[in-house]
């Protein structure tokens, strides 16, 4: 009866649910009561999770249970929350060592389960693989092309403009945030503040090259390519039984041709 339930995925989709709930509830001021009460619930839903993958190795087997991405993608996201099961358990107050915080936030990717049960996902899923093989050459090329402007416009401004361009990491973040129309005209005209007439000028050139290339044009050709990728169906089975089709077609009609050219 119990393997059962866990072996139901509307349960587990149920559980999910509620946790997600659990986890968007805490998040709010809450009495200390309160707020032990969903502790406890949610680390609760995070060994039932466990309990869950158990039977599922049991039933399956480890073979066969791993060699299903979405039960790899549920063993990773409930392993993900086990630290913060671990502290719930042994009485660990992770506020005090603020490393372990990041093993306490971790619980919420058990949400991310949601995923599977959305219907046409694995098409979505499929889609996004297929526009990222597709587009991995022009996505690399745009990376590249904003580490060289980003380092480039590091050595141009470091002096003038150290909030923006202090180092090469900074430098990066701001050409992309121009890459992305965000703080396209503020960043130059901080920068200009104490230039000359001339040397603004080739600035204000120098940004707006930079936003055509890479905010208008590049980001725009990176994004069509993609969706065009995307929406796209895979044909090339659909195309391989029609070709399978032809054939077999064409020598039904070389056989009959054959037939009746024997019998007169």
């Amino acid at each position: 009866m119990i393997k059962k339930l866990f072996l139901n995925d509307k349960i587990i989709l149920i559980l999910i649910l509620l946790n997600a709930v659990i986890i968007f509830i805490s998040g709010f001021a809450l009495t200390e009561t309160n707020k032990i009460l969903l502790n406890i619930i949610d680390n609760t839903i995070t060994g039932l999770f466990i309990v869950e993958i158990i039977i599922k190795l049991r039933e399956y087997g480890i073979k066969k249970y791993f060699s299903l991405n979405w039960n790899r993608f549920d063993f990773l996201l409930v392993a993900l929350s086990v630290p913060a099961l671990i502290s719930f358990i042994l009485n660990i107050e992770m506020t005090s060592i603020s490393f372990l915080l990041v093993f306490r936030v971790m619980r919420v990717f058990k949400s991310f389960r949601f995923l599977k049960f959305i219907p046409g996902i694995e098409h979505l899923i499929k889609g996004v693989q297929r526009a990222l093989k597709t587009s991995i050459i022009v996505l690399i090329g745009f990376a590249i092309y904003i580490f060289i402007i980003g380092i480039f416009s590091f050595y141009l401004f470091k002096s003038s403009s150290p909030e923006y361009f202090s180092n090469p990491l900074t430098s990066l973040y701001s050409v992309f945030k121009i890459f992305t129309v965000e703080g396209w005209f503020e960043i130059p005209e901080q920068i200009t503040k104490e230039f000359s007439p001339l040397s603004a000028f080739f600035t204000y050139f120098y940004f707006i090259f930079i936003l055509l290339t890479g905010g208008i044009f590049g980001l725009s050709l990176v994004n069509s390519i993609f969706v065009d990728a995307m929406v796209s169906d895979n044909n090339d089975e659909l195309e391989q039984k029609v070709d399978n089709l032809d054939k077999k077609i064409t020598e039904l009609l070389i056989q009959n041709k054959e037939h009746y050219g024997i019998s007169k």
